[in-house]
């Protein structure tokens, strides 16, 4: 038998099982049925492998015949597979000014259709100086510029709102 592991590692390990009696799973898959943690710990000795406890909660724990280096090898495969499936997306941010630039207001454009082509949400940032503060209804339109030329490829996640100085829009890509 090898070394077994702590108890935090994961499930309990050949000595580790305190239990009387186990429902012991064979090296085959086969369910052997109610033994004796010794004859089922006698059992794992004999196949060189060891005794792992499948499921703890149930009564009697069902304890299986395997190699346990090569499960926790396949344990951690499959959580490092799970981690490679995760969507990650990061939050850009686009900074515009109520009485931005054709030419300028483009280039932000670009930037933004490229960020949800990436799968990256974006963040609208309406900064109003001085007396741009009197013209708040220059950044709502502005900004229903911007949601209306993105409509097809992102959705608004938070509506335009004005925060102190600042109009605040989120767009994520659809």
């Amino acid at each position: 038998m090898k070394a077994s592991p702590s108890k935090e590692d994961g499930p309990r390990v050949n000595q580790e099982i305190d239990d009387r009696e186990v429902q012991l799973i064979n090296v085959e898959g086969e369910n052997v049925g109610v033994v004796s943690i010794e004859d089922a710990l006698n059992q794992a000795m004999d196949a060189n492998m060891d005794l792992v406890e499948i499921a703890a909660t149930s009564s009697p724990p069902i304890v299986k015949i395997l190699d346990y280096g090569k499960y926790k090898y396949q344990a951690r495969k499959k959580a490092a597979e799970a981690r490679k499936k995760q969507k990650s997306f990061d939050v850009k941010e686009i900074k515009l000014r109520p009485n931005i630039d054709t030419h300028d207001y483009d280039v932000k454009m670009r930037s933004m259709m490229r960020f949800f082509e990436s799968g990256d949400k974006v963040k609208v940032t309406l900064r109003f100086r001085g007396r741009e503060m009197a013209h708040q209804q220059l950044g709502m339109e502005l900004m229903k510029r911007v949601k209306e030329q993105t409509e097809e490829i992102a959705k608004v996640e938070l509506e335009p709102k004005l925060e102190g100085r600042q109009m605040i829009m989120v767009l994520a890509p659809r």
